[in-house]
């Protein structure tokens, strides 16, 4: 499913609520509070509008260790080849980088700086908006 083919109101119906609000709204889901926060299952996480491949289970970081602020929410040094896109997000009176599904552009979570990774970067990224595909 691209950008351009989404219906909304499809979405809406299959979909919960924080799920829409997340993906399409552009929301957080509560800390610690998502399935994938701890996941110990090997596989790939893909898109729930979509079902791109976007995060795999070996590049996934200790959420509990994470810095203080991005605990809580399950955390990737990396993201498939292509899998993500990023842009600049100044909602919430914060300036931070949103990432995106670069198949059909919807919100995923946020990317930051953090030098306690093997890439120094963190994907933090809401449960809701991934479905684990295992082995």
């Amino acid at each position: 499913m691209k950008k351009d083919d989404i219906n909304e109101e499809e979405l809406k119906k299959r979909l919960t609520p924080e799920e829409y609000a997340v993906l399409r709204g552009g929301a957080t889901e509560a800390p610690f509070s998502g399935e994938y926060v701890n996941a110990e299952s090997d596989g790939t996480y893909h898109c729930k509008v979509c079902n791109a491949p976007l995060f795999a289970t070996h590049i996934q970081e200790d959420a509990t260790k994470s810095p203080v602020g991005l605990q809580g929410w399950p955390s990737f040094n990396d993201a498939l080849p292509g899998a993500v896109e990023t842009r600049p997000d100044t909602s919430g009176g914060m300036v931070r980088t949103e990432v995106v599904c670069a198949t059909c552009g919807s919100h995923l979570g946020h990317l930051f700086d953090d030098p306690g990774t093997e890439t120094g970067k963190h994907y933090c990224i809401n449960s809701v908006c991934l479905n684990l595909e295992e082995k």
